[in-house]
């Protein structure tokens, strides 16, 4: 594949009838994707019972001046490891850029930067993420699995993570009512 063809920066959509129910209407990140695999961070559903808040307390951080938002389902791989996606007007030694789309940092400074309101203007964060080997998600896109959209940032910084998978499909021009569950073959 060339540097092109790699979904780095683009949001990552499961298609309706996805071989695989735990990802029933996934919206990922995809904040890596090269020779060597892929890693997305889900930014579609919310972890039931933790919020902002909590996590900085069992990492001993005040939470300062910072909201207590909901915390990201971002997918099932360590799920106990927190990720940041956001905006660019903040970065730290460890931040990756997820270009067009945003930034990625997993670190204590982003959280304490954000408690300390000096960290970045708009922020989601998830606990785990979302992991492909070399060659998986290209051979799962091929098996009626996901969609690449573009990085529509208005999708990640300010829709509800119970609209984005819908409001991602609208912004590409897809009215997802009328996608199929089964792909053809020619």
């Amino acid at each position: 594949m060339t540097a092109e063809q790699y979904l780095s920066g683009r949001i990552l959509l499961a298609m309706p009838g996805m071989f695989d129910p735990r990802f029933e209407r996934s919206v990922n990140v995809m904040c890596v994707h090269d020779e060597n695999g892929a890693l997305g961070i889900g930014i579609g559903q919310v972890r039931d019972g933790v919020r902002f808040h909590d996590v900085l307390e069992e990492l001993d951080v005040d939470p300062g001046v910072s909201p207590n938002r909901e915390i990201m389902n971002g997918g099932p791989v360590e799920p106990g490891r927190g990720f940041i996606l956001h905006s660019t007007d903040w970065g730290g030694a460890d931040t990756i850029a997820v270009q067009p789309l945003c930034a990625l940092s997993a670190s204590m400074d982003v959280l304490r930067a954000i408690a300390e309101g000096r960290g970045p203007e708009h922020w989601i964060m998830a606990l785990g993420y979302a992991g492909w080997g070399a060659g998986q998600l290209e051979a799962e896109m091929r098996h009626h699995g996901w969609y690449a959209a573009a990085g529509h940032r208005e999708v990640l910084f300010e829709t509800p993570p119970e609209a984005r998978w819908s409001a991602t499909w609208r912004a590409e021009g897809i009215d997802p009512a009328v996608l199929s569950t089964e792909t053809g073959r020619a």
